[in-house]
């Protein structure tokens, strides 16, 4: 299992439920592509943010699995919303924050709001890295 050091400098604001700084033993670093909310047949599923994070924590569980590693090995964190509305931004992350992906974005995380990602009808995707 890795343990991952977590810190908050004292003078910046103390972030809730994450952490600015995230450093992981010297070890093996694992880079996954982003997960899209699309499911086996290559068909992105749903058309509402929660439907696609849905899908989108589903994906990352398996490919956390697939690298036989646990949501609490993620080092970083990148979630993509398509939305500059920030209440559709804070919709997404509750549902990550309420899945079994949640000890993912307790390390370095960012929420970003994006004009277009790379599937037609997507607006979500997460990008993770994880020690393990």
């Amino acid at each position: 299992m890795t343990v991952l050091e977590r810190s908050n400098p004292s003078d910046l604001h103390q972030p809730d439920g994450y952490s600015h700084i995230t450093v992981s033993p010297a070890g093996r670093m694992i880079h996954f592509a982003g997960q899209c909310p699309v499911d086996i047949d290559d068909h992105v599923v749903g058309d509402d943010f929660l439907t696609q994070t849905d899908q989108v924590i589903a994906n990352c569980m398996a490919v956390l699995a697939a690298a036989e590693v646990k949501p609490d090995a993620v080092v970083r964190s990148l979630v993509y919303v398509v939305s500059g509305d920030s209440a559709d931004l804070s919709a997404v992350w509750r549902r990550l924050m309420d899945s079994p992906l949640a000890p993912a974005f307790t390390t370095a995380s960012t929420l970003l709001g994006v004009t277009a990602l790379g599937y037609r009808g997507q607006l979500v995707e997460v990008d993770l890295t994880a020690a393990g």
